[in-house]
């Protein structure tokens, strides 16, 4: 995704913006920078409200703390995506290559739909949703021309004929997005990337570099704020959506040279990309509330449990824990860095108790051990 000349210029320039033609991404007082970066960039300090321990908050007071204890729930997949907890203790999961939707259960594993994909670089069988009645479920995924979205009849044990509710979303050899979400309100939220054509992001005309909040037959959910799909603009590629208990929005987004970031979403907001990379003081753009070196996130999955938002981290090589304090997000802790290779997706288990984390290994940007890849349970004592 980046060369090694990319990444030299962004670790060794934290203020500088390369490729872009905007203002500097210097973080604000509105930003946390996290990880190593935080001791050498210009880190705001906190206000009182986001002072937040990263081991506890008040409402939570069983935050996870320490490493988890992990156990393989599922191994030998290919570049596993979408992990969706059902009710009965069985996942349906995506394999981005393959095409194949799976329910897994222990050790067995069935295929229940295959959808014809195009796989690219970064395209394939992507994000995978579900409605509050396990009725019906959703994938996102990209075919020669575009990507898409299609709706599936789900009766406990077999994926019905897929239904396309929305097709033509801008497709590329990267940043096609892939997050997809029903949220608190039973609309479906979905997040798109730049397909490398870093205009479109601020085009809200264009559905690339968006998020976009539909009605479960994939039209302009009502109340939206530019009467379309759009929902939020100035994206460069979104993959994780959470909501939080007081049902606020949360986006992971991978930035370019830089920062990565964490944005809490706004209806009608403008995120900045490609007038700014992580944030930049700009009137009229929305700051992330934290950032990241590219080379300690690249974010993918995100979920949110027990009073903190878990972010799993491809080059990053790990899972970042980050509290919440109402809008305010705490000081990010990370998890497993290193242990387990690139993470992409985060769920929380169907019984409350633990995370599931898939890893992508296999995705040819990782080096895979011999069960990759794999789904892991992470439980907190």
């Amino acid at each position: 995704m980046r060369t090694l000349l990319q990444v030299a210029t962004g670790l060794t320039s934290l203020v500088l913006l390369a490729g872009c033609s905007g203002p500097e991404s210097v973080p604000s007082t509105d930003t946390r920078t996290a990880g190593e970066s935080a001791t050498a960039a210009s880190t705001p300090a906190p206000s009182p409200s986001s002072s937040v321990s990263p081991s506890a908050s008040a409402d939570q007071p069983d935050a996870p703390t320490g490493e988890p204890k992990v156990n393989d729930l599922a191994t030998g997949l290919r570049v596993p995506w979408g992990i969706l907890p059902l009710a009965d203790g069985t996942l349906l999961v995506s394999e981005r290559e393959t095409g194949a939707i799976l329910r897994i259960d222990g050790s067995d594993r069935q295929t229940v739909r295959t959808l014809d994909v195009e796989t690219g670089s970064e395209g394939g069988l992507l994000g995978l949703a579900i409605t509050g009645d396990t009725n019906t479920v959703f994938a996102y995924y990209s075919t020669g021309r575009d990507n898409r979205i299609v709706a599936m009849n789900w009766d406990g044990s077999t994926l019905g004929k897929p239904k396309v509710i929305l097709d033509g979303l801008p497709h590329g050899g990267r940043h096609n997005g892939g997050g997809l979400l029903v949220g608190p309100d039973n609309l479906l939220y979905v997040g798109t990337g730049d397909t490398s054509q870093t205009d479109l992001a601020q085009d809200r005309d264009s559905l690339a570099g968006k998020i976009l909040r539909l009605t479960l037959a994939g039209e302009p959910a009502p109340g939206n704020p530019f009467d379309s799909r759009v929902y939020s603009y100035g994206h460069r590629n979104v993959q994780g959506l959470a909501f939080d208990d007081d049902d606020r929005l949360w986006a992971s987004e991978f930035g370019e040279n830089d920062y990565d970031e964490l944005n809490l979403i706004s209806a009608g907001a403008n995120y900045g990309w490609p007038k700014v990379e992580g944030s930049g003081d700009v009137e009229g753009l929305t700051n992330p509330k934290v950032v990241w070196q590219t080379s300690e996130a690249s974010p993918s999955g995100l979920a949110y449990w027990r009073g903190s938002l878990w972010m799993a981290a491809l080059r990053g090589t790990r899972l970042w824990q980050i509290p919440v304090d109402g809008t305010e997000a705490g000081k990010p802790v990370d998890h497993l860095v290193g242990d387990y290779g690139r993470l992409r997706a985060v769920s929380v288990a169907e019984d409350g108790d633990a995370l599931l984390v898939s890893t992508s290994n296999t995705d040819g940007r990782g080096n895979p051990a011999d069960a990759d890849d794999r789904i892991l349970r992470l439980v907190w004592s």
